[in-house]
């Protein structure tokens, strides 16, 4: 089994979808289809049962799940200790964020390049649909994602920034013509969905409003590339953060401030666990910087 064959098998565990997996790996959903048809013909058995609404992996899929992910791991460091070598470093912090706006940490990430020139930081991306299963499966170090986080397991650490809430609508939307609008709008509107668990979705698009009328929900996104498409064809609308104006600017998409959303808090939480001296290093940077206000 090639190796990209092994990836494409272990996202597909994860993601349980053959789009989503080959938007994770840049390749085809067609690619995807054949490799795993491939491994289920190597192997002699099917590894995972699909049908038109769900991919789910057979008891010998996620025997080979589980023993393939430790081995894929300890490759992945291994190449990536080789490369670091190669560039002078001796360690790799894996940042992983919901957003795409790393830019805004750059003080951050200079800060701390400053302080600890052997350790590099590599971004990972993390889908808003299920942004803790990175931490707990050891594909990120430390995540930056919204608050609140109520996870047992992880630790909170220090906010990085915080910034406003915007609601993300259709240049055609009668909306778009307003300087701002409240919660009590999203009453009447399609609310597109997909972050989870509930209780963080909720912090950036409530179930209800403030005087109790139910805010109903759309369809589902796990990214922003999907977000965008949804909204812009006039489906759906949807709560985001202000820094979406700088990074994703379109002629088909407006966004109108939220005069009653509170503030966004962006703080850095990891694996209680799995806490290393990096980890440590990274939070001391953003709490002698302070959260910044974009």
């Amino acid at each position: 089994m090639e190796i990209r064959d092994i990836e494409i098998f272990l996202t597909l565990a994860e993601e349980l979808h053959f789009g989503r997996t080959a938007e994770r790996l840049h390749v085809t959903a067609a690619r995807v289809s054949q490799a795993i048809k491939k491994q289920e013909r190597q192997i002699g058995g099917a590894l995972f049962a699909r049908t038109s609404h769900h991919v789910s992996l057979t008891p010998l899929g996620q025997q080979l799940h589980d023993d393939l992910l430790p081995v894929h791991r300890g490759l992945q460091r291994s190449l990536e200790r080789a490369a670091l070598a190669a560039k002078g470093k001796t360690e790799v912090l894996r940042l992983g964020m919901t957003s795409s706006n790393v830019e805004d940490l750059r003080p951050v990430l200079d800060e701390f390049s400053s302080r600890h020139p052997g350790c590099m930081v590599q971004i990972r991306v993390v889908g808003y649909n299920d942004p803790f299963t990175a931490l707990r499966h050891d594909t990120i170090d430390v995540l930056l994602a919204w608050l609140p986080v109520r996870e047992p397991d992880l630790t909170v650490g220090p906010v990085a920034y915080t910034e406003p809430v915007v609601l993300c609508v259709s240049s055609a939307h009668p909306l778009a013509k307003r300087d701002s609008i409240s919660y009590e709008d999203l009453a009447d509107e399609t609310v597109l969905t997909g972050a989870a668990p509930d209780y963080w979705r909720e912090a950036l698009i409530p179930a209800h409003t403030s005087s109790g009328r139910p805010i109903p929900k759309g369809p589902t996104a796990v990214d922003g590339t999907q977000l965008l498409a949804i909204v812009a064809s006039g489906e759906a609308v949807c709560p985001v953060h202000a820094h979406a104006l700088r990074y994703y600017g379109r002629p088909d998409i407006a966004y109108i401030p939220i005069h009653d959303a509170p503030l966004s808090r962006w703080a850095l939480s990891w694996y209680t666990n799995s806490e290393t001296d990096r980890i440590r290093a990274l939070a001391k940077v953003v709490e002698d910087l302070g959260p910044m206000a974009l």
